[in-house]
């Protein structure tokens, strides 16, 4: 019985949610920041959209970025992109989220945001599988891929989709509670590099067009924009507001 009540206790913390007391200005802007992103999320992805179905607009960059990074390919630029590939690929992203999901759980003494983050890059995951069957925009050629064939659709791309998912997610969810400048500087940092990387390896491997990159990113703006809006709902408190139900508790911990 002892078990069972230490079990149950535990459980019951985890699934405890913090929530923090910010001023009406910072609530308001947050849920501001998360309708701008999913706003602009959307229409740029739309528009992409119609731009690739007409052959109109950014797609006309596609064929002239594609002959560029085939122009710079180097022996190591080719292995450090495969390596990228491979990383932030449909085998090894899956198992970094499990790895970071199940850390975080296990020393967090909440799980509200590594639970978000798993979710999330789920719907992330599934809008690609649906997207790209409803696109059907054909990879560029055979020739040009220098990591096997990949006769599978590639708008939007996924490697990118997941990986901007899985930074800017992560970037939210840390520096979220506890925001200094120095800390959103390095999160913004970091995010737009890891991003910015695996556009670049799609690109150079020869597996995707410009505009299938660019409208990954699009989705992961709407993504965030969604989770900033739940977690804003879910945690979000100005003074004055009572901080209650059985699953909540004013925050204690930032991070």
């Amino acid at each position: 019985m002892n078990f069972t009540k230490r079990l149950s206790k535990g459980l019951r913390d985890k699934l405890t949610t913090e929530e923090r007391f910010v001023s009406k200005s910072n609530r308001k802007n947050l849920y501001i920041s998360a309708l701008s992103l999913i706003l602009l999320g959307s229409i740029l992805f739309i528009l992409l959209v119609i731009q690739v179905k007409t052959n109109s607009g950014i797609v006309a960059l596609d064929h002239q970025v594609a002959k560029w990074f085939v122009d710079i390919r180097t022996p190591f630029w080719t292995s450090f992109n495969i390596a990228l590939a491979i990383i932030f690929g449909p085998i090894s992203m899956p198992i970094i989220v499990f790895v970071v999901t199940i850390l975080w759980i296990i020393f967090a003494k909440h799980a509200w945001r590594p639970l978000m983050l798993a979710g999330f890059m789920g719907v992330g995951v599934g809008l690609i599988q649906i997207l790209t069957r409803l696109v059907q925009r054909h990879r560029p050629p055979i020739d040009l891929m220098l990591f096997g064939q990949d006769t599978t659709y590639s708008f939007p791309s996924g490697h990118v989709s997941g990986t901007a998912d899985f930074f800017l997610l992560i970037a939210y969810l840390v520096v979220s509670r506890k925001p200094t400048r120095r800390r959103i500087a390095i999160a913004i940092v970091i995010a737009t590099v890891g991003i910015l990387s695996q556009v670049f390896s799609r690109l150079y491997l020869g597996y995707h067009w410009l505009s299938d990159t660019l409208a990954s990113i699009c989705l992961a703006m709407i993504i965030l924009g969604v989770v900033i809006a739940i977690d804003t709902r879910r945690t979000v408190r100005i003074p004055g507001e009572k901080v209650t139900g059985e699953l909540s508790k004013v925050q204690t911990e930032s991070t």
